[in-house]
This record gives structure tokens, C-alpha cells and sequence, in this order.
């Protein structure tokens, strides 16, 4: 296929790699004009406060979350100092001061729009440590349901700010891609639309945005990755490990979105525009083009935030100039065009009592303009694309969110929470020949193309008291509902493939945390699912015996415990302790479908029982003075697992259930050179076993579909001058080698590492911002290919390298 060529033919690859560099380093230098931004508007608009009599630190951490300004400050500085309890309309800087009067402290506000507290007798420069404090101790995760904070959590908690994000959006809007370069826990990107064996901890996780379930466990489409554009995206509260604090799904852990705020402005906008190619080749074919806007403020009692992103992302070229094969089945994201439309509105009732309303609807889609050509995985041939159209309508995913919340910040002297909330979700698949959609009369050809549907309603209560037994005690309570229905369909023929499948569930929980002496923190709950399910009598298709099975409602019970310490004998140094239970459900439509003996019931299915994972961790967190370091070992187990097996040629997949043991350590070091340079490096290693013999004991690998390689991931930040900064990052993941069943060949993954970089320059008004992805352009399969994935339909290369030049304004 021929492409527009970006630079002259006649120039070699690396004088064109030097001519481009050339063109963006004269780009950045001709600019020499620049402004301080001022954040004397977020210090000074008048806003709602709530705040809480009790400690110091309290209060500060308290303003920090309702201000939105970060507040850093050492705890030795504030411990043992109380603050009076503060509701109505303030400016941060008036209120900030009031709350450190007569305390001998002061408040400094820093370039940056944060506040350092230091002693008024002996002040004193801001340590490295100190600027990070509330981002690294004291931050709130809400994520938690009972705003723990960071330093006092016995789970391992990973923070994506909204610099980070917009530093990985400037290489890269995938959202499997973003988070494989932060987490080495989780697995490397396949690139596609589909998250099919891309796993948290060797296990699902939950994807939550605000709080509502995205994940769809009954017919897993394995697309829950891509519900929402991350530009609307302010932070990731990332939970390590089995957790059933918000309910089914989180066997893996959380991943929690948190969406954009409104800003105390009176009126805040900001815009970005990019465009993506690979650095060989220039055309309409292979470039991507994304913008994104968004809107806040706030007027009187109200606030409101508006934002919107449209993406079209080009053919994908391997490090070779070749086309990447397009996974016209699963879905792919190359050749395809996305947008997002989100907005939240809120209206404080009074100075105690708040309620916000949000929509997010996101959509990305198949361009349909390409088909594949199999490689052949013995000979080392990838799979790749040519122009043509595929059979049948291109792939998408179609999602709408929306939520409903109410907060009371004073009911009783306990802070209450009520959220309502819908999930629509529906996932087109591709044209496939196979022979579970062959029908004399409608589909004798055997294709077809599914699609799934679900529909997510539910509820969440929540109610913290704080202060108890002398200030040491916090409970948390609640009460969550849910009910989900989903279904899959077989789109060009108009039938069943999996019946409706509703699902519905209620959870009281109880959550503690006691302080009983300084050092010393204690975690403890218990949360009760309640579940059942309801089938009705179905046949199953043509192509699958066309069985008749009947219907049930089964209903499962199970009451799940956390536990916990943190302990700090050192300012700077805890160890921390937590066992967890999660709680999920097997793949049900998958199961359903596959029934083969006439007869059946549902309700007799031991496919169907629930899945309990247990999650015991210990570990070690270091804050001390310029660095922050933190390692933790983990055991993740379920008696009656779940694992898909595939066919011979990889095109169908059926659900195993079976005893399940995953082993694991993560490490991470970050290391504050000076004000403008940080180094981070994070490691992780994990490996899992399954018992393939059911005699109770595991006694072979989980392979790449469920277990990521070992991975290490470090990245280099710096700011140069108040104008440029760049952000370096290379990941690299390990060899591994699988052991199978008796008679299979053993399964492989060959090592492979990349570096990524960005530059960032600040004009005068906005920033101009390039990101070069695969600097080195290395020429690599994916990990999914090369492992359970593989296949030569699925041999699918990673991308070479790409650049990014974009500019994004603030105004």
C-alpha cells in the first residue's frame, strides 16, 4: 500500500529522523516568550466549605480535598494542635489562615498554586519531601469508601494524577496502553479494542468510573478497558489485590476513574489538538488526529463541567513501515474514530448538603476499511492488513454512564452518601465463520457477527462517623444494590446466542479503622452478598446442538472479611499487613451457550458458583526525605477459579473452573534528584498455578492469557528551565516459558523492551508538546500474540515508532 510521504524519498530514515527532529527543535526555540501562571483566582474565589472540628492535620487534609489546592506539610508540625469546626462560603486564602491562627504556623502559598505549613519561629526551606507530602501521606482515597488516607491504607493504593495522564496522552490515548506504562502489574497493552488477557495481578479488575461498575461479568466481551476518553479523566485510584468493597468484579483489584471536577472559577477552559503518525511514513491513512475541550466553574451554589473529545486513529505500521493486522473480530482500534461527551453538574443545597448529577456517553468504531492477511507463527510471519471491506457492520462499543449522587456532610454529625446509577453498554463484534452460528435456513455460510448487551442499574449507600473513642475510631456502613442484565446476540441473523441472564444482588457492609495508639492503625470489615440469577428456558443455537435447557434461579450467599495494620514506628517508615476477600462471577453467558446435554437446568450448573479470592499481603513503605519506596509480597487464591481454554485454532474459548494460586511481589522507588528532576523505577513479579487434575492441588502454569510477564518499568522526569521539560520512560518484559498439558507444545514469551520520551515547551499562550512512542523502534510481536492469544489470524506485531505534536491551552 502507498502512503504520502511525510519528507522527500530520497532522504534515508535517520535523515529524516534528523530533519523531523530539527523541524520540533526550532519549533521550541523560536518561541522565547513566556507567563508565569498565577493561581491567585483559585486562592481567592469565594466556595463552600465543610469542615470538621478535630486535629490539625484533619482540617488541612479536609481543605485540601474541597479546595482542590494541594496543601503539603510535615505531620510533626501539626501533631497534637486541634482546629474548630468551619461551615459556610470562605476564599481558601482567608479560610487557610483562619484555620492556623493562634497555631504559631503559616501558610505559604508556592508557585505552583499549593500551600507549604511551616513553624513561624523557625521557618524553614521546603524539602522535597515536604512539596509531596499530601500527594504521598495524606491524600484521601475515596476509592476506599471510607477516605483513607494514603499512608494509613494496608493495601498497596497506585495514584495516577491528572499530570500523569496528560503526560502519557501526549504518546499515546489508549487507555490499556496508559496504564500498562504505570502499572507494571498490569499486562502490556495488546493495542486493541479488545482487554482480552490484559490482567491486573494475574485477575480481573474492576473498572469503576466514579464509582459505577463498567465490567460486565455475566457476558464478558472483554472490552471494559474503553468506556471513557481519559481526557475526562482528572486522577486512577488504583486498589492492589482482591477487594469486595464495591462488589462483584474485583478479584484483581479496582481501577477507579475519577472524572474531572468542577474548577472554583468562575469559568475554566481548556483545549487540546494533536496529531499522531509514525515516524517513516505521513498520510491520511496512517495519521491520527484527536482534540479535546472542557468547560468548568462554578456560579453562586452551583457548579458544572462540560467536555468532549473526538479521535481518529490511522493504520498502524510495525517498526518494519508494514501494516498491522486489524482484528476485524474483536475489534481493533486502529483505522477507527471515538468520541466522548461528559458533563456534571452540581448544586450545594446548603452548606451542608450537596447533589451532583453526571453523564458520560463514549463511543469508538471500526472503520471497516481493511481485513487482515493471517501470518504464520511457525515461520515468524506476522498477521497484517490490506485495503478491502469486511463482511458485515465494523465493531464498536457504545456506552452510556450516568450517575446520581447526594452528599450530607452533617447528618447527625455523620457523613452520608447516596448514589444512584445506569449503565447502558453494547459491543458489536465482527463478521466471524464459525461453526456454532451455522443454520440450514438463515446462516448456511456459518457467519454471523455477536453483539452484546447489558444494562446496569443500581445503588450505593454510605455512612462514615468519624471521632469516636476520643478521636481514634472511624466506622464506615453501608448498604449497595444491583441489579445487571445482559444478553448476546447473533446480529446478521436476528437470534439468541446467550438468553437475557439477570443478575441481582444486595451488600450491607461494616467497615472499621481504629487508631489506638499513634503508630498504630487497624482495619477490619465484613461485607455480605446476597446474589441470584434468573434464566429462562432457552434452546441453545443450531450450530450448538440446538439444546434445550431449563431455566433456574439460583442464588448464592457469602459473607467476605478484610483486615489490616499499618505501623509506623518512624515518621518515615510503616509495615503494613491485609488480608481481603473478593467476590466475582465466571464468564455466565459463555457457560450457558455451551450447554450440551439436553435437559439441563440452570439451577444445577457448578459452572455458575461464585468466585472467592483470598488476598494476603505484607509489605513496606519508606518516605525519607527525597525518597519514597515502597515493596510488598502477595498471595492471591481461589479454590474454584476461572479459566478460558481455547480450541485448536483459537477461536473459541470455554470457561474452566478449577483451583487457582497466583504468587506475586511489586516494588517501586522513587527518587526526587532536585526541584527539577525525579526518578521512578517500579518492578513486578508474579507467577500462577492452576490444578489441571482436580486432586486439590495446582500443578500447572496459568499461561499469558491470565499471567503478565515480569515486568520493570522506569521513567526519568525534568524540568530543564520554567519553559521546557521532557519525560523519558522504558519498560521491559521479561522472558517467560509456560508449562502445558500432556502432548501441547510449551508456551513461550520472547523478551522485548521500549523507551518512550516527551517534550513539553510553554509558549506564551498554551504549550506545544511532542511524544515519540518505541523511540528505538524496536521490532517486537505482542505479549497476547506470542502467547495464549497466538495464532495466525492473531500474530499480531506492536507499533514502531510513532510521533505525536500537539498544543493545548488553558484560558
Amino acid at each position: 500500500m502507498k502512503h504520502a510521504s511525510f519528507l522527500p524519498l530520497s532522504l534515508s530514515p535517520l535523515s529524516r529522523q534528523l530533519v523531523m527532529a530539527g523541524m520540533l527543535t526550532t519549533a521550541l526555540v523560536s518561541t522565547d516568550l513566556i507567563i508565569n501562571i498565577s493561581h491567585a483566582d483559585s486562592v481567592t474565589q469565594q466556595q463552600s466549605f465543610n469542615i470538621q472540628a478535630g486535629s490539625l492535620e484533619s482540617a488541612l487534609n479536609q481543605f485540601a480535598v474541597q479546595s482542590g489546592i494541594t496543601v503539603s506539610f510535615s505531620p510533626d508540625v501539626v501533631a497534637g494542635i486541634q482546629a474548630d469546626r468551619f461551615q459556610g462560603t470562605a476564599a481558601p486564602s482567608t479560610l487557610i489562615t483562619q484555620l492556623l491562627a493562634d497555631t504559631g504556623l503559616q501558610a505559604t502559598l508556592l508557585a505552583n498554586g499549593s500551600y507549604s505549613i511551616s513553624k513561624k519561629s523557625a521557618p524553614v526551606a521546603v524539602t522535597p519531601k515536604q512539596k509531596q507530602s499530601v500527594e504521598l501521606d495524606d491524600m484521601l482515597i475515596t476509592s476506599t469508601r471510607s477516605d483513607t488516607q494514603l499512608k494509613d491504607s494496608p493495601q498497596v493504593v497506585t495514584v495516577i494524577n491528572r499530570e500523569q495522564i496528560e503526560q502519557q496522552m501526549e504518546m499515546s490515548s489508549d487507555t490499556s496502553q496508559i496504564l500498562s506504562n504505570l502499572l507494571p502489574s498490569f499486562s502490556p497493552s495488546r493495542q486493541k479494542l479488545t482487554s482480552g488477557g490484559e490482567t491486573f495481578r494475574g485477575r480481573s479488575p474492576l473498572f469503576l468510573i466514579d464509582g459505577v461498575p463498567q465490567s460486565n461479568p455475566l457476558r464478558d466481551g472483554q472490552r471494559d478497558g474503553h468506556t471513557i476518553d481519559m481526557s475526562m479523566v482528572e486522577r486512577v485510584e488504583v486498589i492492589h489485590g482482591a477487594s469486595a468493597i464495591h462488589g462483584l468484579g474485583a478479584t484483581g483489584g479496582i481501577i477507579n476513574f475519577i472524572t474531572r471536577r468542577p474548577s472554583q472559577d468562575t469559568l475554566k477552559q481548556s483545549m487540546n489538538v494533536q496529531i499522531t503518525t509514525p515516524t517513516g511514513e505521513f498520510g491520511d491513512e496512517t495519521s491520527g488526529y484527536r482534540s479535546d475541550y472542557n468547560l468548568s466553574g462554578s456560579k453562586n451554589d452551583f457548579e458544572y463541567t462540560l467536555g468532549l473529545s473526538y479521535e481518529r486513529q490511522g493504520v498502524f505500521l510495525d517498526a518494519d513501515g508494514t501494516e498491522i493486522g486489524v482484528d476485524n473480530v474483536q475489534g481493533d482500534i486502529m483505522n477507527s474514530k471515538s468520541y466522548d461527551l461528559f458533563t456534571k453538574l452540581g448544586y450545594w443545597i446548603d452548606d451542608d448538603q450537596h447533589i451532583e448529577a453526571s453523564l458520560n456517553r463514549y463511543q469508538v468504531k471500526g472503520g471497516n476499511d481493511y481485513v487482515s492477511v493471517d501470518g504464520d507463527i511457525e515461520k515468524g510471519e506476522p498477521t497484517t492488513s490490506v485495503r478491502g471491506t469486511p463482511v458485515g457492520e465494523a465493531p464498536y462499543n457504545r456506552v452510556l454512564t450516568t450517575s446520581l449522587k447526594y452528599q450530607n456532610y452533617d447528618l447527625a454529625g455523620m457523613e452520608f452518601t447516596a448514589q444512584a446509577y445506569r449503565q447502558e453498554f453494547e459491543a458489536l463484534f465482527g463478521a466471524l465463520t464459525s461453526s456454532s452460528f451455522y443454520e440450514p435456513t438463515l446462516a448456511p455460510d456459518s457467519i454471523d457477527q455477536t453483539q452484546i448487551e447489558s444494562v446496569k442499574k443500581g445503588a450505593k449507600f454510605t455512612l462514615v462517623k468519624d471521632g469516636l473513642l476520643d478521636d481514634k475510631l472511624k466506622v464506615t456502613t453501608g448498604f449497595d444494590l444491583l441489579e445487571d442484565s445482559s444478553s448476546q446476540n447473533l446480529a446478521m441473523t436476528n437470534r439468541s446466542y446467550v438468553p437475557e441472564v439477570v443478575y441481582k444482588n444486595y451488600a450491607p457492609f461494616l467497615q472499621l479503622q481504629l487508631q489506638p495508639i499513634e503508630a498504630v492503625v487497624l482495619h477490619a470489615g465484613v461485607r455480605y452478598e446476597h446474589s441470584e440469577l434468573d434464566v429462562d428456558d432457552f434452546t441453545t443455537v443450531y450450530g450448538k446442538g440446538a439444546v434445550d435447557v431449563k431455566g433456574g434461579n439460583p442464588d448464592f450467599s457469602e459473607t467476605l472479611f478484610n483486615g489490616g495494620v499499618v505501623i509506623s514506628p518512624l515518621s518515615w517508615l510503616s509495615v503494613f499487613a491485609n488480608y481481603s476477600e473478593g467476590f466475582g462471577m465466571p464468564d455466565v453467558g459463555r457457560v450457558l451457550r455451551e450447554v450440551s446435554v439436553a435437559g439441563t437446568s440452570v439451577d444445577g450448573l457448578l459452572d455458575l458458583e461464585p468466585i472467592i479470592t483470598t488476598n494476603r499481603e505484607v509489605g513496606i513503605r519508606l518516605n525519607w526525605d527525597a525518597i519514597d519506596f515502597e515493596v510488598s509480597y502477595y498471595e492471591s487464591d481461589s479454590d474454584l477459579g476461572s479459566r478460558l481454554s481455547a480450541n485448536a485454532d483459537n477461536t473459541q474459548y470455554m470457561v474452566n473452573r478449577e483451583k487457582q494460586e497466583i504468587n506475586g511481589a511489586e516494588a517501586n522507588l522513587g527518587w526526587k534528584v532536585n526541584d527539577g528532576h525525579k526518578l521512578n523505577l517500579a518492578y513486578s513479579y508474579i507467577r500462577g498455578r492452576y490444578d489441571s487434575d482436580d486432586d486439590g492441588k495446582v500443578d500447572t502454569d496459568l499461561n499469558g492469557q491470565n499471567i503478565p510477564p515480569n515486568r520493570l518499568i522506569a521513567s526519568w522526569q525534568a524540568e530543564w528551565t520554567p519553559k521546557l521539560s521532557s519525560f523519558v520512560q522504558a519498560s521491559y518484559n521479561f522472558d517467560r516459558n509456560f508449562d502445558e498439558e500432556a502432548g501441547d507444545d510449551e508456551e513461550q514469551f520472547k523478551a522485548y523492551g521500549l523507551i518512550d520520551a516527551t517534550m513539553a515547551y510553554k509558549l506564551s499562550t498554551g504549550k506545544i508538546h511532542a511524544g515519540v512512542t518505541n523511540l528505538l523502534n524496536k521490532d517486537y510481536f505482542s505479549y497476547s500474540s506470542q502467547t495464549s492469544y497466538g495464532s495466525d489470524t492473531r500474530n499480531f506485531k506492536g507499533r514502531g515508532r510513532t510521533l505525536t505534536i500537539g498544543y493545548s491551552l488553558d484560558f
